[in-house]
């Protein structure tokens, strides 16, 4: 744009996609007005969307890496990805029952435990940039550490709370497969982006990167994770509004002799599990 250089286009067209896919899957949670975990699981979906926010302001060019904010920036980045994995960690802890989901003690667990994520890997992350104490851009251990060790220890949790969850708590298992496509996406990506980043640039005349396919990966494993929390969780419908046809959440069955004991048995395949309901049929 005029005498400015804009880098990565491709990789800035999936982060628009990714940006747009956002505000929708965002939209279909906060519809979903008495689904389990809806607004811990709407947190994440901000993250993810401030984060590709920094991304598509850090790799376009539109602040210069010789700019001295540059930094602050990617160091922003870092942090809302590692305040992204935390949080989603923690939403694997909702359909235990350690907290009422929605709840004001619910809420503020996330919302400051994310906070102090986001600071700790900010101060990190400038910390290594500016070589203060004993981290040092010459030498970012403390940097993967949170990078690289931190935040897929947090997404591996995640994705084994969900297993034990739906092996003791759904008749199907069907589910697991978005799980399992989420764990594949990303670890594809990181895969291309850490490893085959500059052969795929040299190949590909360097149109695209590691960096392109790292974000397509990144986006197909966030949609893999509200595709499985849409397919575990129901709304009520009596307080649904555009809700799925033939959805049922169900705390516990009438009593025969209840005037609307007759409608129990259309709940007879939803599995209540510590008061919470998870649907055990596909969205």
């Amino acid at each position: 744009v005029r005498s400015a250089l804009i880098f990565q286009m491709a990789t800035l067209i999936i982060d628009i996609i990714a940006l747009f896919m956002t505000v929708i899957m965002i939209f279909h949670i906060r519809s979903k007005y008495t689904a389990v975990g809806r607004k811990e699981m709407v947190l994440f979906f901000y993250l993810y969307f401030l984060m590709t926010v920094l991304d598509f302001i850090t790799i376009s060019g539109i602040i210069p890496i010789s700019s001295v904010v540059y930094p602050y920036f990617v160091a922003g980045y870092l942090g809302l990805t590692s305040a992204m994995c935390w949080c989603l960690m923690l939403n694997g802890f909702i359909g235990f029952q350690w907290a009422e989901d929605g709840t004001a003690a619910s809420l503020w667990t996330f919302r400051l435990s994310s906070l102090l994520i986001f600071g700790v890997m900010y101060f990190v992350s400038i910390a290594t940039f500016k070589n203060i104490g004993a981290l040092s851009k010459a030498h970012p251990i403390g940097l993967f550490i949170v990078y690289f060790i931190f935040n897929p220890f947090c997404l591996l949790v995640y994705a084994v709370l969900q297993i034990i969850l739906v092996v003791n708590t759904l008749d199907e298992y069907w589910p697991l497969g978005n799980i399992c496509f989420a764990l594949v996406f990303f670890i594809i990506g990181q895969v291309i982006q850490i490893f085959l980043s500059n052969k795929i640039c040299e190949g590909i005349k360097h149109y695209v990167d590691g960096v392109f396919f790292g974000t397509i990966c990144t986006l197909l494993s966030v949609m893999m994770v509200y595709k499985y929390w849409d397919s575990i969780t129901k709304e009520d419908l009596e307080f649904s509004v555009g809700g799925k046809d033939n959805v049922w959440e169900v705390k516990e069955l009438l009593p025969e002799d209840d005037e609307f004991g007759l409608f129990a048995g259309q709940a007879a395949n939803t599995v209540g599990h510590a008061g919470v309901s998870f649907a055990n049929t596909g969205s």
